[in-house]
């Protein structure tokens, strides 16, 4: 089983071939493929590469399947006494892609 740990958005991915995941927000549109260079490791059984910081030559792609935003969030913010109560909300974008092969150096 091949997995490998990728940076985007900010964000560490344990991912796999197969995978479906929701990124923070990319600009790639529907159904159009992705590359992810940024590696930290690949690792396949007992076969373990790491980079420092990132592997060379390696690539995970992906291709998305949707775009979308995430459940609202609530925030409330309270002051004791002081009839003062501000709420918020929020909702994030995402992008979810589908991982379809993991290519190691």
């Amino acid at each position: 089983m091949m997995y490998a740990v990728i940076v985007t958005g900010g964000k560490q991915y344990r991912v796999k071939e197969g995978q479906t995941l929701k990124l923070e927000k990319l600009e790639v549109e529907q159904n159009k493929s992705i590359d992810f260079d940024k590696i930290l490791m690949v690792a396949e059984g007992d076969d373990v590469k790491v980079g420092s910081p990132y592997l060379a030559g390696c690539i995970v792609q992906a291709e998305v399947v949707s775009h979308g935003r995430h459940d609202k969030i609530r925030i409330i913010k309270m002051k004791r006494r002081k009839h003062h109560m501000k709420r918020m909300g929020h909702r994030q974008y995402y992008t979810e892609v589908k991982i379809t092969r993991i290519q190691a150096a």
